[in-house]
């Protein structure tokens, strides 16, 4: 099957600066992949790339069929493909859950109200959340914020979902109801690009972890490559607990 995204020699670089390094890696459609690694080892920036939110400086990176080394890539179209969500919800407080989450199908996609509050009930079902459809972000705890922020990405049927450290704002508790969202997702066989430093989440859901350290894949493999780490790197970032 061909992949769903397709890294090869990907480099980044701001400046003088270099973020990615050469990364090649291939998602295939409804796997999970965990990205983890310290803080700047190029793990969000690759995320972002994905999403068209960073340009690539060299190498080949397709998504969806999208080929995003091309400068006249349309990411309008992209985004479309792919959804993201971040650690700060971003919702807009004026707006209750449904309208934020109907907003962008009936501005973009040109759904009707009825097929749009239609599709949110659906999202919101999926999420935990349809009986505060009418609530407003204040009236939310931070979780509930980030699974509405989950929801307003699923209502634009995206083929690939991004996470990118959504649940490093949230206390312990919080953190589970959000995981377990994604859980849900995972299983229901979305293709999904998660930044993370829940190692749980990462060994008991992805299909494939990605440690990267230093602009570089350092290491790939199940998530049983946490128990056993084969590079002193990553025995030493499993064994802080990061």
């Amino acid at each position: 099957m061909k992949p769903v995204v397709r890294f090869n020699k990907v480099r980044k670089s701001f400046g003088e600066t270099d973020v990615l390094r050469g990364i090649d890696l291939e998602v295939q459609r409804g796997e999970v992949v965990a990205l983890i690694g310290r803080s700047g080892s190029g793990k969000s920036t690759a995320l972002r790339c994905v999403n068209g939110l960073e340009q690539v400086s060299a190498g080949t990176l397709e998504v969806c069929g999208h080929r995003l080394h091309d400068p006249d890539v349309d990411l309008r179209a992209l985004r479309l493909d792919v959804g993201i969500v971040f650690q700060s919800y971003n919702l807009f407080p004026h707006l209750s859950v449904r309208q934020n989450v109907t907003l962008a199908p009936r501005r973009v996609r040109r759904l009707t109200r009825a097929q749009a509050d239609e599709l949110a009930d659906h999202v919101l079902d999926q999420v935990g959340l349809r009986a505060r459809a009418e609530s407003y972000p204040q009236q939310l705890s931070g979780g509930q914020q980030q699974r509405v922020a989950i929801a307003r990405s699923l209502a634009m049927e995206p083929e690939v979902m991004l996470f990118d450290e959504v649940t490093s704002a949230l206390d312990p508790e919080l953190t589970g109801e959000v995981l377990r969202v994604m859980e849900k997702l995972a299983s229901g066989g979305m293709t999904m690009l998660v930044v993370t430093h829940e190692m749980a989440f990462a060994r008991s859901v992805a299909e494939k972890v990605v440690f990267m350290n230093e602009g570089v894949i350092w290491e790939t493999g199940s998530g049983d490559m946490l128990a056993a780490p084969q590079t002193p790197e990553l025995q030493v970032f499993v064994g802080n607990g990061l």
